[in-house]
């Protein structure tokens, strides 16, 4: 079984630096496996890198060993075993090395934070807390993450179609108990820009101003329903765009 998961985390999840040493399957009273923990080590012959620069430095000392949940092999909760170096970087001081499945002081590889992020967008979060054997909250923190690394890789080029709506999403009919939404409607491309609570016209403003004016001013198509809030910040802020309110109300008030 070591040289199977072994061949596999090479292939599918090889770490420049760092070496899978040793990895054991660790069995109930019955028999049936429990867990599987893979023990990482560093690479002689490669310096460890400051986490923040992630330049070689000279080593400092060494912490005392940490696991990180990774994805399940053959849905058996699996481990990755570390200690972790502690460097003396020229620019950063000392800090702990940069290790490239770890995030942060995150008890979760990145590999397994991706995983439940996608399965959570299949099952509800409670339910894959329990298929994949971990809390709600590592699901919850998982989806959290990569949202906000979709966030700060995404770009933005050639938006010039963009809808706006409200989502009620409360139980009263106040704009507290409604979201206000922006999402690209090109042909190549349709995907949700931005999400703000309330239908307000400050709610609105301030979705705008999150796409930046490079966004909004490149806009050639604005769609959005006849709620006049919006159509005041519209007006204002894309006039540039050609405003054209959706089929759906116009029919409403024909009728």
């Amino acid at each position: 079984m070591q040289l199977e998961v072994k061949t596999l985390l090479n292939v599918v999840q090889p770490f420049p630096g760092f070496v899978y040493q040793d990895i054991r399957l660790l069995r109930r009273r019955s028999g049936r496996p429990r867990e599987v923990r893979i023990t990482v080590a560093a690479h002689e012959g490669r310096p460890a890198r400051c986490s923040q620069c992630h330049q070689p430095a000279s080593g400092y000392d060494r912490l005392p060993q940490r696991l990180w949940l990774f994805i399940p092999l053959w849905g058996i909760v699996t481990w990755f075993i570390y200690a972790a170096r502690r460097v003396n970087c020229p620019a950063h001081g000392v800090v702990v090395e940069h290790l490239p499945w770890s995030e942060g002081k995150r008890p979760v590889t990145r590999a397994m934070m991706v995983f439940l992020a996608r399965w959570a967008r299949r099952l509800s979060w409670r339910e894959t807390a329990r298929c994949f054997q971990t809390s709600w909250e590592c699901v919850y923190r998982s989806v959290e993450w990569f949202v906000q690394w979709g966030l700060a890789h995404r770009k933005l080029a050639d938006v010039t179609a963009s809808g706006v709506d409200e989502i009620h999403w409360g139980k009263s009919k106040g704009a507290s108990s409604f979201l206000t939404v922006i999402y690209q409607i090109d042909g190549q491309c349709r995907r949700l820009l931005w999400v703000g609570r309330q239908r307000t016209q400050a709610t609105l403003r301030q979705g705008l101003a999150a796409l930046g004016p490079k966004v909004v001013g490149g806009l050639r198509f604005v769609c959005s329903d006849m709620w006049r809030q919006y159509l005041q910040v519209l007006a204002a802020h894309a006039s540039q765009a050609v405003h054209v309110l959706d089929r759906f109300h116009i029919t409403m008030h024909l009728n």
